[in-house]
């Protein structure tokens, strides 16, 4: 059997009046794409390999190259659409699992979208940040139960740590190994220069970005890649993986053939083997098990570093949040089924988990609901896209946000979905030196800071607009949404009012 059964998912027009044989779509073009006839003297194209990661249109000198959707597609059933039909077709050739990477795709509702911000008019002024101060500060970390202070009005209270960011966003986890070398240095140095956080996922620390440890976050993950003392005391906050957005309930495979020796340097692993994250941490069957985790590598960093816990989005994850509360963690990550992943098994990654809106919701009024909210930070995760999705997700009950997708974007990622083959042309998901030079990390640090910069001045002018002029005073609270389009139930769970009311 050979590609007969399947026609290609892409198509690549070339103006021949415009193409002058240059070959740079050759050369740029990882997939091998396109090649140059010799006998015809003109540049031809294999439609089958193009994953439409518009490479070559962006870098084409003469603007001679679009690629669109394949016109040629199979007879119209609303049951048996195109893509079932695709994915039959692969697995009746290959009889393997399907992957994909990044997240969820499929049609689901979004309800970042079904919601909107409440405005101040006459009764509540506006305010205005370009005039009046704006506080987008916030300390991510166990509150105490209350503060006392003495006769001079200063602080008696020990403060457990706490984690400052300068604008409520973190970088969210991405390995080394899953992504280049030159992408985690755009992310650490941005997060130093923005003041905020990255976080190395569980691939652990490159030497050359100890220097970065101010503002980054490591991963305790079940594979326990590149853990020691050293990766511990260097970082600013640990957090414990337990599951992720785009694959709940299983674990991760780095393929051996993307192990080279700086990785297997940094993950601790041989050169060549295959990096395998078991599904379950095979220490951790409970709660008290979990915080017998948490309060060993409290006990590691000297009581001096906030230790959180990174969870999947599922169905009883309010309960969960609490149990996490309770064992002794200082923040919980939680993260949507649009969460983003270098690689997942697609049946996994479109039918497991919910929606990061109704997990914070949930979250956040059960530990309300318990007297414990004040005990641990929410970060929320799982496809926040712009500045309005974090004012939504903090008005939900989230501390703060976790972007992973949207700075790849940032760093010119064209969401092709191949991040699973090692073969990112924007020298991104990539471990080949020939595509990894592609992404300048010192322009690609300045993209972005200009990206949360801006998020920051229109996250401003919102909460200005609601007559708030500090981050904290949005926390939950829910009366600044609306919601349109919804569910009865829908609402509910979101614990917000339909628009109008």
């Amino acid at each position: 059997m050979s590609l007969n059964y399947l026609t290609p998912e892409f198509k690549v027009l070339r103006d021949y009046d415009r193409c002058i044989n240059c070959k740079v779509c050759m050369r740029q073009c990882a997939n091998e794409v396109h090649s140059y006839d010799e006998d015809l003297d003109k540049m031809i194209e294999d439609d089958y390999k193009c994953v439409n990661c518009q490479r070559c249109v962006v870098m084409c000198p003469t603007h001679a190259l679009t690629i669109i959707k394949h016109p040629q597609v199979f007879r119209e059933n609303a049951n048996w659409t195109y893509d079932a039909i695709r994915d039959i077709y692969k697995q009746a050739e290959t009889g393997g699992v399907l992957l994909s990477a990044m997240g969820n795709d499929r049609p689901y509702p979004i309800y970042w979208d079904k919601m909107v911000i409440n405005a101040s008019q006459v009764t509540n002024p506006s305010i205005d940040p370009l005039r009046e101060p704006m506080e987008l500060r916030i300390f991510v970390g166990r509150k105490p139960d209350k503060i006392e202070l003495d006769e001079n009005l200063n602080v008696k209270t020990k403060m457990p740590p706490q984690l400052k960011l300068n604008f409520p966003i973190m970088f969210s986890a991405m390995s080394y190994g899953s992504i280049s070398y030159n992408a985690h240095a755009s992310l650490a140095r941005a997060a130093k220069e923005l003041g905020i956080y990255y976080n190395t996922g569980e691939g652990g620390l490159h030497k050359d970005f100890r220097k970065y440890g101010e503002n980054t976050i490591v991963q305790v993950a079940s594979g326990r890649f590149g853990v020691d003392r050293e990766y511990l005391k260097t970082a600013a906050a640990v957090e414990i993986k337990i599951g992720q957005g785009a694959k709940p309930g299983i674990g991760g495979h780095l393929p051996g053939e993307k192990v080279s020796a700086d990785i297997s340097e940094t993950r601790m692993i041989p050169v060549g083997s295959d990096a395998i994250s078991p599904a379950p941490h095979h220490d951790i069957y409970s709660i008290e098990d979990l915080s017998q985790l948490i309060y060993s590598l409290k006990e590691a960093t000297d009581y001096k570093k906030p230790v959180g816990v990174k969870i999947a989005a599922v169905n009883n994850v309010a309960a969960i949040a609490s149990g996490i509360a309770r064992a002794g963690a200082d923040y919980i990550a939680i993260d949507g089924f649009r969460g983003g992943t270098g690689a997942a098994p697609k049946r996994i990654r479109d039918n497991v988990g919910i929606p990061i809106e109704f997990a914070i919701a949930s979250v956040d009024s059960r530990l309300r609901s318990e007297g414990i909210r004040h005990t641990i930070s929410l970060i929320a995760a799982g496809s926040i896209r712009n500045s309005a999705d974090i004012i939504k997700a903090i008005a939900l009950g989230a501390d703060a946000v976790y972007i992973g997708s949207a700075a790849l974007i940032a760093l010119g990622c064209h969401m092709c979905q191949q991040c699973n083959t090692g073969k990112c042309n924007w020298g991104i998901a990539t471990q080949d030196p020939n595509l990894v030079k592609r992404l300048n990390p010192e322009i690609g640090y300045k993209r972005l800071i200009n990206l949360i910069t801006a998020w920051g001045h229109e996250i401003q002018e919102m909460l200005g607009g609601m007559g708030i002029n500090d981050i904290e005073s949005l926390k939950g609270n829910r009366l600044m949404l609306r919601g349109i389009g919804m569910t009865q139930k829908e609402l509910d769970i979101l614990g917000i009012l339909a628009a109008g009311e």
